[in-house]
């Protein structure tokens, strides 16, 4: 059985850092999501964790660090990324920076790429955890590849109910709900955001001139994800990703028969709502769990309904797009 450990404990601490140290994998909080952890360094463990979570080899893995010093200390920053990470580390930002050609990290985290994608997560436990182990941690979500983002130890339970090899850290719910902001600031002069978060494209414009491929237009389809890559440059960029189990509709005002029905800002007929008060940082913390407790009997589908296309409602909207696109049964639903 996977097994819960409580993060207070001083003994189960010291069999989470023993596990990793041994090249097993542990389910750790963050602000954003629960990661599934391995040492970064580690070949087999690294493989071995693209296998649990039946993730494509060519989809890259955030590493992540203990302080932005630590970072600092090992990779080139141009003055941009620097400034990036002393303001948003600790926090949800993820940096893709070039590689440098003397780092062992395990080739498979990169898929091969020139590049590696980290970032130092607010959250002291884990923080703490990579400290005391000596080595950055590879950790994707701790879900199964494709799959809703799991924001509490119950959420990775299911997802991994009899596997034995995993140790959960039980820190509670994560605080922020979303998974990280993802920035490509190799080029000072033109900041690539390449997957929205957290911290919004608006929070980023103070450091320079901000790109985006994956922001919706006018908040009608996923079509923009239609130019995601196959093999993407860097993780949290698949077309088809952060799905339920059920099929998933945006943009509905009236739900069918038999279908949940995801409100925001006081939707009539909501099944739940992410935000009664139309507040999108409180509909963004409670996505991932209003959609794990739709996702079951008697509901065969998922309805969510409009959410403003600006701010954080980007982000949602991305997440939301993204899960739709991964169920081909949802072209034979109808308003």
């Amino acid at each position: 059985m996977t097994q819960k450990m409580n993060i207070h404990n001083p003994q189960h601490r010291e069999l989470m850092i023993e596990q990793i140290l041994k090249g097993h994998m542990v389910a750790l909080p963050t602000e954003t999501v629960y990661g599934l952890a391995v040492r970064a360094d580690d070949d087999q463990a690294v493989m071995n964790l693209f296998k649990k979570k039946g993730r494509p080899s060519f989809n890259p893995l955030i590493v992540h660090y203990a302080s932005w010093e630590d970072v600092a200390a090992t990779f080139a920053m141009n003055s941009c990324e620097e400034n990036l990470a002393r303001h948003f580390w600790p926090g949800p930002l993820t940096l893709v920076l070039d590689r440098p050609p003397d780092l062992y990290i395990a080739s498979c985290v990169s898929a091969n790429l020139p590049t590696l994608a980290v970032r130092v997560p607010d959250h002291d436990f884990t923080r703490s955890l990579i400290r005391d182990i000596g080595c950055p941690l590879a950790m994707p979500s701790a879900n199964r590849s494709g799959r809703l983002s799991p924001t509490s130890p119950e959420h990775v339970l299911a997802d991994f109910p009899h596997d034995g090899t995993i140790l959960i850290a039980d820190g509670g719910a994560c605080t922020l709900g979303l998974e990280s902001t993802v920035v490509d600031a190799r080029n000072p002069q033109q900041i690539s955001l390449l997957r929205p978060g957290i911290i919004t494209k608006e929070d980023l414009k103070p450091w320079g001139n901000i790109s985006s491929s994956s922001d919706l237009k006018n908040n009608k389809s996923s079509s923009h994800l239609a130019k995601t890559p196959s093999s993407p440059s860097s993780p949290g960029c698949l077309t088809s990703h952060y799905a339920p189990s059920r099929p998933l509709r945006m943009n509905v005002t009236t739900p069918l028969t038999h279908e949940a029905f995801l409100g925001f800002s006081g939707s009539p007929l909501a099944t739940r709502d992410l935000s009664p008060q139309g507040c999108l940082r409180e509909a963004s913390k409670n996505l991932y769990h209003d959609l794990h407790l739709l996702d079951r009997e008697p509901f065969t589908s998922i309805a969510v309904a409009p959410i403003p296309n600006q701010g954080l409602g980007i982000t949602i909207n991305d997440r939301l797009a993204r899960a739709a696109s991964s169920h081909p049964t949802n072209q034979n639903l109808s308003s």
